[in-house]
């Protein structure tokens, strides 16, 4: 599970252009704007100088996390920054907030990109921000994320806090004059916050990228490259599955993960069909199963939840169908993963069907120093996205339409799993 760190708002702490772009996904992007033209409801993804350190890390100094599942590093060699060339020379001023128990706010490789200078560091907790600012080698820290987004030299901020802050310090940061990089997901069981970020973010014209560390998994990868080069055709079924098992909960601030509705927490599984086409989910029916796992049980949680696996049935803009679930309380095999059925070919770990000119499917070179990281090797490639939207002013691969859409549909599919599989719409985010 992608452990958000510890919140940085002050009220919550109690004791406390050169080149084109690079993208491989500029197909994705542009076939959401070909696909709201058409009509067929697309998805709407004063510092001193002397203040950080500009040297950047080794690929082996990255952060030390722990050994919780999914967080599993890329170990197939295949990643290289062979063949990657700089859009831009400028560098970018980077924030950074949050660094909680799984470390989160370093580990995403800010400070090890060429394009960027960290410049500054917050965490509510003194001892964490210190170690956070030692980890991205940067000396200039923030008690708070209030105070650090007054900084008019930090430009962009990567939010890695508790999910139930990441609305409210989104709005801050974008209020703040800041392109914002987010944690997932984007915002923690409340449509009113989705309407009140999309909107800000709307009006700012300012980068808004969601963290989602499915979209650079190998497979997923895979298939968007093949889904964009026409290789699946028309999607008939897609599935993905977030399955984590957690007898106890991993420790949280304020422990917002204890009793966790599970389609709270969807993008890991719901990017197998938002990220793979760019298509959104219309419509959901969703089941939930009571759990036997004491924080899983109502009466122990702040959500009255009652469930630790939901299996939601969702209806896709595309006209297909589409099953994610998300389980807390299954044991044994586990992780993130999805599978793609098209009229024209499927994706069950490889490709099978009628294409036989398949583009290239490994994921490109990284920039020269940051690692593929965490999550299957997703979270160099995420940072150099978001770092590369801003260098060329286009919109990152999940920028807040798909973000929203990834993170709202599983809102609504918890909702339906209380009123026992009540099929009901979901908003559509589109721009």
């Amino acid at each position: 599970m992608d452990p958000e760190e510890i919140s940085s708002a002050p009220e919550q702490a109690d004791n406390i252009n050169k080149k084109q772009s690079r993208s491989p996904d500029t197909a994705f992007i542009s076939r959401r704007l070909f696909i709201r033209a058409a009509g067929i409801g697309a998805i709407s993804l004063g510092l001193q100088q002397l203040g950080c350190s500009v040297t950047k890390r080794s690929a082996q100094q990255t952060s030390s996390i722990p050994d919780i599942q999914g967080f599993e590093r890329d170990t197939s060699g295949k990643t290289t920054s062979n063949g990657w060339s700089p859009v831009s020379d400028r560098k970018i001023r980077v924030g950074i907030i949050g660094y909680g128990v799984c470390k989160f706010g370093a580990d995403f490789g800010f400070q090890n990109h060429p394009n960027v200078e960290v410049v500054a560091v917050s965490d509510l907790f003194p001892d964490r921000c210190a170690e956070l600012a030692k980890a991205c080698m940067c000396s200039k820290t923030y008690p708070s994320l209030e105070e650090l987004v007054k900084d008019d030299r930090v430009e962009a901020v990567f939010i890695a806090t508790d999910a139930a802050s990441h609305a409210d310090h989104v709005l801050k940061a974008i209020r703040h004059g800041k392109h914002v990089a987010s944690a997932v997901p984007a915002v923690f069981g409340s449509i009113e916050d989705a309407e009140r970020v999309f909107e800000a973010v709307k009006e700012s014209g300012l980068k808004y990228m969601m963290f989602e560390t499915s979209c650079f998994r190998g497979d997923l990868y895979a298939m968007r490259k093949i889904y964009f080069s026409g290789g699946f055709g028309k999607i008939v079924y897609s599935e993905g599955e977030y399955f984590h098992y957690m007898s106890e909960p991993i420790a949280s601030f304020r422990e917002w993960r204890v009793g966790l509705p599970p389609q709270w927490y969807p993008t890991h599984s719901n990017a197998y069909h938002v990220g793979v086409t760019g298509e959104s989910f219309t419509e959901v029916s969703c089941l939930g199963m009571p759990s036997i796992i004491s924080h899983l049980r109502p009466e122990n949680n702040r959500y009255k939840n009652p469930f630790g696996t939901e299996i939601a049935l969702f209806r896709t803009s595309g006209g297909g169908t589409s099953r994610m679930g998300v389980s807390w309380d299954t044991a044994g095999d586990g992780g993130e993963r999805g599978r793609i059925r098209g009229q024209r070919g499927t994706f069950y770990e490889k490709y099978e069907g009628l294409e036989k000119n398949l583009p290239d499917i490994n994921r490109p070179a990284l920039p020269p120093g940051v690692p593929p990281g965490g999550h299957g090797g997703s979270h160099g490639y995420l940072t150099d996205e978001f770092v590369t939207s801003i260098l060329l002013d286009r919109k990152p691969l999940v920028d807040i339409a798909a973000a929203l859409n990834m993170t709202v549909a599983g809102i609504v599919a918890h909702q339906s799993a209380l009123k026992n599989g009540e099929l009901m719409k979901i908003p559509q985010f589109i721009i």
